[in-house]
């Protein structure tokens, strides 16, 4: 007997049989291999037809896919925080406070001695060339020689009020060969880079600073004085209001990041205001609409000034030039507006109402 599982039992074959059951229907015949061993053909086409020796027609469950695991219970949305408040950079008090002191000291020597003021601009000015030459050789390895600068642009300062820009100018010359003669004196590598820089540093700081003092030489010389400062500080405030509340397109973002266009105008506005007084009530023989051109032009050159300042800042990598003045930084950090502005003010009043 097969002892195959699909194996029957023997039904003799005939014209019975067929006519009963069909002809297709009997039973393959059994057959030995070629080891001798009885081997069932119709089992062996099953098991081809089901692949691998499984049972014939078996029934394929396709693979369920896993259920997904449901998502963890998220927490509660907080309510959306206000966006934070803008705040300032520096510390207000501090500044308003320094600010208000160097105002004093300005004007009580405006008003007491010319010559006075012409001191304070000389203390402004060396220590202003001591903070940019130690900043150049701390961050740059720059050796301006500052002696020769310090002494140099006290000349000038004093040079400018006495001979005005004749004798400014002879100052700066001066000054200039002094630089190179004394940095003579030390060894010869980066001498080309330490004397440009000196130079540099005297027409930057003291020979623009001279254009001060030259205003103070008129009759009215303390009203222009006050006109130049007044103007300087108002566009500088101008733009700090305006930019804060309302800026939103960068002026320079790779210079100076929180200037925008808005705060420029923002100046503009401020500074022509104030001109058009100035002009009218303190200058002898000035108009008002003088005053627009003067406040125009004295924003755009106090904002050129500052920009130029970011950019030596930046070349450096530092944010101030000292820290001798609470929430200003340092003496640099106040005249960088100042110092382009002073030769633009003194041009445009001369032209104006002359130098007398």
């Amino acid at each position: 007997m097969n002892d195959s599982p699909w194996a029957t039992e023997p039904v003799p074959a005939g014209p019975a049989y067929d006519a009963l059951v069909g002809p297709h229907t009997r039973p393959m015949p059994i057959v030995p291999d070629a080891a001798g061993r009885d081997f069932d053909d119709r089992e062996a086409r099953d098991r081809g037809a089901a692949g691998f020796g499984g049972p014939p027609f078996r029934a394929e469950t396709p693979p369920q896919e896993p259920m997904p695991s449901p998502p963890p219970p998220q927490a509660p949305q907080a309510a959306s925080a206000p966006p934070p408040k803008k705040r300032a950079g520096r510390d207000l008090r501090a500044a308003i406070g320094v600010g208000v002191g160097l105002g004093a000291v300005i004007f009580a020597s405006l008003l007491i001695v010319k010559a006075v003021f012409v001191g304070v601009v000389v203390v402004a000015v060396v220590v202003g060339l001591w903070e940019l030459t130690s900043r150049l050789q701390e961050k740059k390895g720059i050796k301006a020689p500052l002696v020769p600068l310090a002494v140099g642009g006290a000349a000038m300062i004093i040079a400018g009020y006495v001979r005005g820009a004749e004798g400014a100018w002879v100052a700066m010359a001066l000054t200039a060969l002094a630089i190179l003669v004394w940095r003579m004196t030390e060894p010869p590598e980066d001498y080309l880079k330490d004397v440009t820089a000196g130079v540099f540093a005297a027409f930057y700081v003291p020979f623009l600073a001279t254009f001060v003092t030259m205003l103070l030489t008129a009759d009215d010389g303390p009203q222009r004085v006050i006109t130049f400062l007044l103007l300087t500080v108002v566009s500088d405030t101008g733009a700090y209001a305006v930019g804060w509340r309302f800026g939103k397109t960068k002026l320079a973002p790779r210079i100076s990041p929180g200037k925008t266009r808005e705060g420029l105008l923002g100046a503009m506005a401020f500074a022509m205001a104030a001109g058009a007084l100035c002009m009218e009530f303190l200058i002898d023989g000035g108009a008002w609409w003088q005053g627009l051109l003067l406040g125009l032009a004295v924003a755009v050159s106090a904002t050129l000034g500052d920009l130029g300042e970011s950019m030596i800042k930046r070349d450096l990598g530092i944010k101030d030039m000292g820290t001798l003045l609470p929430g200003h930084g340092g003496i640099m950090d106040r005249l960088d507006s100042l110092l382009p502005t002073a030769p633009v003010v003194w041009l445009l009043l001369a032209a104006f109402v002359g130098t007398g």
